[in-house]
Parts: structure tokens; C-alpha cells; sequence
């Protein structure tokens, strides 16, 4: 696919403006290709943040430029490894900045986009659980008011509207229930709240050699007119161009765009 960025020699795990552009200008024609119908889903591996701001593309990342470029309104990020699907009201946002940003409407919005892509995986009635962004969901007050100011009501007008929601449930909790089956997918509220649960199932590291036995899991952005699904780990810079890689996240996410562009029920590694 020629986007006319050229970059060649690579110099591997070493951050370029060049490159970084390059990134953005290959991800940008993927989507316009999708959008005009000329392939069926994109599948992105991992791109390097800071040098896409160096090449000047100041998106926080993958989700927001997909969001962009396509007209998309409303639209998030969900993880998703086995049984275990996690939907994200923020991502890439300094931690700070969450509690102004989980508002109702906001959580409503990924309720509803939780609730129809969990249907896309084969799950007739979603069950869907919404995280506290507190601890123990704001003990009635003591440690943080968003959880019933903002939270509750999501889950409530979600309920009102058919969608079996639950919560909000404590963040030390939620991910052990949905794990354990008690519902299809979890909202978490930041995105470490979500990331960390879903990285101790397909993330694995032999505790003799340091090294990563096991990387896999699939990132897919709900809400978009297009398919797109990605790796759930960075570009590991200090590995870059040595063959050591593991590629199975990329496998997962290749298998999951298929199975949504044909319309086959999704099953990623347990």
C-alpha cells in the first residue's frame, strides 16, 4: 500500500518524526479504504505514540484517529480475551482528568456500544457489568460522589432502555465476576482499570528468563461504521527487529476481524 512516506532503512526501536508519520499516513489510507468498501476490516498493530506527535499527529492514539477520520460520534475501546470483554469510558487521558470525564452520558454511551457489539459476539442478551471509578464504588460518599452522581444513572436509564446492566460494582470485583461468567462484558471506568485485568489473563512472563511466554488478547473500537480490531500491546522498542516478538495478539485480532466481517461468533483464547 504506497501512502508515498518513505522510510526506508529502518533503523529498528529508534523514534523518527519520518516514522511516525509514515504510522499515521498508513493508518489513515486503511481507513479510507474501508470506508469506500475496498477491504472488509482493518487490523492495526501497534503504533508509537510520541513519534506520531513527532511527525505532527497529535492523537492520543489508535481509537481517537479511527474515530476522527471516519465522522464517528461516539466510540471506545474494548479489550477482549476469552469470556472476559472490557469496554473503556476513557483511554489515553491523564488520570487527573477521569472523574470530570465519567459523566452519565458518557457511560450510557458505553453501555449501548458494549451492549450491541457483545450481541455481534453471539451473546443473545448481553449482561453487562459498569465498574465504580472509587474505591468500594464511593462508600456512600466517603471517598468520592461520581459513582452515584454520575454512574448510577447510566446504569439506570441502560436498564429502563431493556439492557440488563449492573453496577456500578467495585473495581477489585467487577473483572473476577465477569471472568467467572456472571456477565458477557465489564465497562471499566479509566483505562488501567481495565488494561491490568485483561493483560493478567493473556499476558505471561517466565519468572527465569524475564522473557514473555504469552502475549494475546484483541483490542476492537466499538461505534465505528468500519471494523477494526489491533493488538492490545505496544511496540516493545527494546525488542524491535531481534525476532523475539510474539505474535499472537496480532493473530487474535486478524481472527476476530474475520469472524466480524462474516458474521461468525467470536472466540478469543482462554
Amino acid at each position: 500500500m504506497d501512502t508515498g512516506s518513505v522510510v526506508a532503512p529502518v533503523a529498528w526501536g529508534e523514534l523518527r518524526a519520518e516514522y511516525g508519520a509514515a504510522a499515521y499516513e498508513y493508518v489513515a489510507r486503511s481507513i479510507e479504504l474501508a470506508m469506500q468498501g475496498k477491504v472488509s476490516a482493518v487490523v492495526t498493530a501497534p503504533l508509537n505514540k510520541e513519534a506520531m506527535h513527532m511527525g505532527g499527529y497529535n492523537y492520543p492514539g489508535h481509537t481517537e484517529i479511527f474515530t476522527k477520520l471516519t465522522g464517528t460520534t461516539h466510540s471506545c475501546m474494548m479489550l477482549v480475551h476469552g469470556n472476559v470483554r472490557v469496554a473503556h469510558v476513557t483511554t489515553h487521558v491523564p488520570l487527573r482528568r477521569v472523574p470530570d470525564l465519567v459523566t452519565t452520558d458518557r457511560v450510557y454511551q458505553v453501555i449501548q456500544l458494549t451492549y450491541n457489539a457483545v450481541k455481534k459476539f453471539g451473546v443473545a442478551s448481553p449482561r453487562i457489568a459498569v465498574a465504580g471509578v472509587n474505591p468500594h464504588c464511593g462508600e456512600g460518599g466517603m471517598f468520592g460522589t461520581e459513582d452515584d452522581e454520575q454512574i448510577r444513572p447510566a446504569v439506570e436509564r441502560a436498564r429502563a432502555e431493556g439492557i440488563n446492566a449492573d453496577g456500578p460494582i467495585p473495581g477489585d470485583t467487577i473483572f473476577v465476576k465477569t471472568r467467572a461468567g456472571a456477565y458477557d462484558a465489564a465497562i471499566a471506568m479509566y483505562h488501567d482499570q481495565g488494561h491490568v485485568a485483561v493483560k493478567l489473563l493473556g499476558f505471561s512472563v517466565d519468572p527465569e528468563t524475564n522473557k514473555w511466554t504469552a502475549v494475546s488478547g484483541v483490542n476492537v473500537t466499538l461505534g465505528l461504521p468500519i471494523i477494526r480490531t489491533s493488538v492490545d500491546h505496544g511496540t516493545a522498542f527494546d525488542i524491535a527487529g531481534r525476532g523475539i516478538a510474539s505474535s499472537d495478539s496480532l493473530v487474535d485480532a486478524m481472527e476476530v476481524a474475520v469472524q466480524l466481517a462474516t458474521g461468525g461468533k467470536i472466540a478469543v483464547n482462554n
